[in-house]
């Protein structure tokens, strides 16, 4: 698929992908996708864990007609039905869910103490489908809702090994939602997994082959340029297919 730049109207807020739901944009990734869609004058409702301040709130101090930030930890159900609860009367044309951890690169799954399998399993691929299943009626019904994944997630991709427990946990959680498209099969939104590429981040590490700005700029682009097609979509941020 190639992508093309999406033009937005004057009042972006008001145009289809105007009203974006962000869940995990304290940081890294997230923070990023924030900033990218409230220069363009999105309205953007982006979540943090916890109680402390964050660089979001350092970007919502310069952005506050744009970003409004709500609390959720997508490990604790509770939380997001609370979330939920506080949204209620809202509407979004865009439901992004990046939250998400890594651990150590090395060792096997096997050799992987079970308290930190569950931590990244839990995160990485339950999560994201409690949040998808608890706030998808508040996603207009053309509208989309996306994941961030990663091309670790691939199995047909998985030539080199490595970093099993992570990648264990993106194809999981694109198997996942494989099960919730086949369950929706027939509706009008647009679903996304999305792979940002190896990206400089904490997550990526420094060697990481990608600046900021060389990915987040196109997964927007992709995402806009993904509207309007339902089903499931498995893309990199340059919206090429990934494999399975």
């Amino acid at each position: 698929m190639t992508t093309t730049n999406a033009s937005l109207p004057s009042d972006p807020s008001s145009a289809p992908g105007g009203r974006v739901l962000l869940i995990g944009a304290s940081r890294g990734l997230g923070l990023a996708l924030a900033q990218e869609w409230a220069r363009d004058g999105r309205q953007v409702v982006a979540t943090v864990r916890g109680s402390g301040r964050t660089p979001l709130h350092d970007l919502a101090d310069t952005r506050a007609e744009e970003i409004e930030i709500e609390t959720v930890d997508i490990t604790e159900p509770a939380q997001i039905a609370a979330l939920h609860d506080r949204l209620a009367d809202r509407r979004f044309d865009l439901l992004f869910v990046n939250a998400g951890v890594t651990n150590r690169p090395d060792g096997t799954v096997a050799e992987t103490a079970t308290d930190e399998f569950n931590r990244v399993m839990v995160t990485n691929a339950l999560g994201p489908l409690r949040v998808i299943e608890a706030l998808q009626d508040l996603v207009e019904p053309e509208g989309t809702i996306g994941v961030m994944s990663s091309g670790q997630g691939s199995v047909a991709g998985n030539e080199h090994g490595g970093h099993e427990v992570y990648r264990g946990s993106k194809a999981a959680l694109n198997t996942f939602m494989r099960s919730y498209d086949a369950r929706h099969r027939g509706e009008g939104r647009t679903l996304v997994l999305m792979a940002p590429g190896w990206v400089r981040t904490d997550l990526g590490g420094p060697n990481a082959r990608l600046g900021m700005d060389e990915s987040i700029p196109n997964v927007v682009t992709t995402l806009d340029a993904l509207r309007g097609r339902p089903g499931l979509h498995y893309v990199d941020y340059l919206g090429r297919t990934v494999a399975w």
